[in-house]
């Protein structure tokens, strides 16, 4: 189904991002006294009395602002104008109506979209007394609510459904990739995001650390659906001082456990990193498809070794992912932007790839004759046969003897042999050994 989208606006610090949340039922938005902490727009569905919309949290707004990111906050709003069938203008009855509020005001009477305006910390009925300075506003009726507390927010929910445009179209339903853009902070996560959408979506800007939440980008690309996450840029742990960036730090996280495929963002001017390396680790743990992209290539003297040097000591830094594929790029001239995307979505089908039993098994006759398992003790280690026991990720089960006998050195010689046959480029693979009964 497609839905009604209702954007939440209004000045920094008026407790949009705690409504957001509430309204969804989860800490999904930052939520933090600093004004300005959501910079980008945030999407998520929402549900009342039955009724689904889509809602999208908004930066602060600062109409007249020269900051470069209140600019920035500003175009978004803009953006969210243009895509919303329903405005919630949030206030502040704590400070009454100010300069800014009325300017605000001024320009979604004029945007032509239905605006719904509600007062917040309107914690008690003493608080409601101070609602009619909001009447000047010229948006009809102040609504109080609490979005801490949550009072008056059923009653403002049960408007919003009333005046809500029936916009539920049926539509085909169909999965599509949901693709993880992570990397270290100004590695160009946002700018390679907004090369793809051929649109500034989302805010970019070369202050390190611009993107604090997980952005989700829809992208129809020759003819397949993809979501794009936008991830906040990872940082060393011992350097996440402020609530912000930590919170940041786990929607990082959080955005590679609900991903297909992750493409990892490589600075290449600045090289691999120890945070890279861990992110490697993470991934592989989770068994997402991996990409690595080494942006900012129109930046590197070149020659005719220069890209193959460079993956030489990529691969000799991560042994351990050798079977990852790498492209040289650059988000700012778009230069093989489209090929690393490619490249995921080939890695996302090869996760979900499965390979029969027979074939399996040849392969495994044909290794085992090549090198046969190590002995343990006095015991001869045999293994039976193997099977396909799970697709995205793919998981294949081997049936032995004695699974303790298997060593990691063996793994690693079967690992290597089934992706000589098999492929499954980008792609973690987990064998299991379990006891023939």
């Amino acid at each position: 189904m497609k839905h009604a989208v209702v954007a939440i606006l209004g000045r920094p610090n008026v407790g949009k991002s705690t409504f957001f949340n509430r309204l969804i039922r989860k800490r999904e938005a930052i939520v933090d006294d600093q004004p300005g902490v959501t910079r980008d727009r945030k999407y998520a569905m929402a549900e009342w009395a039955g009724t689904e919309f889509e809602l999208m949290d908004t930066g602060g707004w600062v109409p007249e602002s020269k900051d470069v990111f209140e600019n920035a906050i500003r175009q978004q709003v803009n953006y969210a104008l243009r895509e919303a069938q329903l405005i919630i203008f949030i206030t502040d009855v704590t400070t009454g109506v100010t300069p800014m509020d009325e300017e605000i005001a001024a320009i979604l009477r004029q945007s032509g979209v239905p605006v719904l305006l509600g007062v917040n910390k309107v914690d008690n009925e003493k608080r409601e007394l101070e609602l009619n300075e909001f009447y000047t506003l010229s948006l009809g009726e102040p609504h109080p609510i609490s979005a801490i507390s949550g009072r008056g927010i059923g009653d403002f929910l049960d408007k919003v459904i009333a005046d809500l445009p029936i916009r539920q179209i049926a539509e085909e339903e169909k999965k599509g990739l949901r693709l993880a853009v992570l990397g270290r902070p100004n590695v160009g996560k946002s700018s390679y995001v907004n090369a793809l959408l051929n649109q500034e979506k989302l805010i970019v800007t070369d202050i390190p650390g611009t993107t604090r939440d997980s952005i989700d980008s829809n992208l129809l690309y020759k003819g397949q659906e993809i979501v794009l996450v936008d991830t906040a840029g990872l940082r060393k742990r011992q350097r996440v001082k402020e609530s912000i960036e930590y919170f940041s730090t786990v929607r990082t996280h959080a955005a590679i456990r609900s991903s297909d495929v992750a493409i990892l963002l490589i600075d290449a001017v600045q090289g691999l990193a120890d945070q890279e390396k861990k992110i490697f680790s993470e991934l592989a743990e989770a068994k997402k498809g991996i990409v690595i992209g080494v942006n900012k290539w129109d930046l590197i003297e070149k020659d005719t070794h220069t890209a193959r040097n460079f993956e030489r000591d990529l691969i000799e830094n991560v042994r351990d992912f050798s079977y990852l594929p790498i492209h040289f790029i650059s988000a700012k001239t778009r230069q093989r932007v489209t090929k690393l995307l490619d490249t995921a979505i080939a890695v996302w089908h090869e996760r979900k790839r499965t390979v029969t039993t027979s074939e399996l098994n040849r392969f495994l006759q044909a290794a085992i004759e090549q090198n046969h398992p190590p002995a343990m003790g006095s015991k001869w280690i045999k293994i039976n046969y193997m099977t396909q026991t799970h697709s995205a990720p793919p998981v294949f089960t081997f049936f032995t003897n004695e699974p303790k006998g298997i060593k990691a050195n063996y793994r690693n010689y079967l690992e290597n042999r089934f992706r000589e046959q098999f492929g499954f480029v980008g792609v973690p693979l987990t064998f299991r050994f379990r006891k023939k009964n």
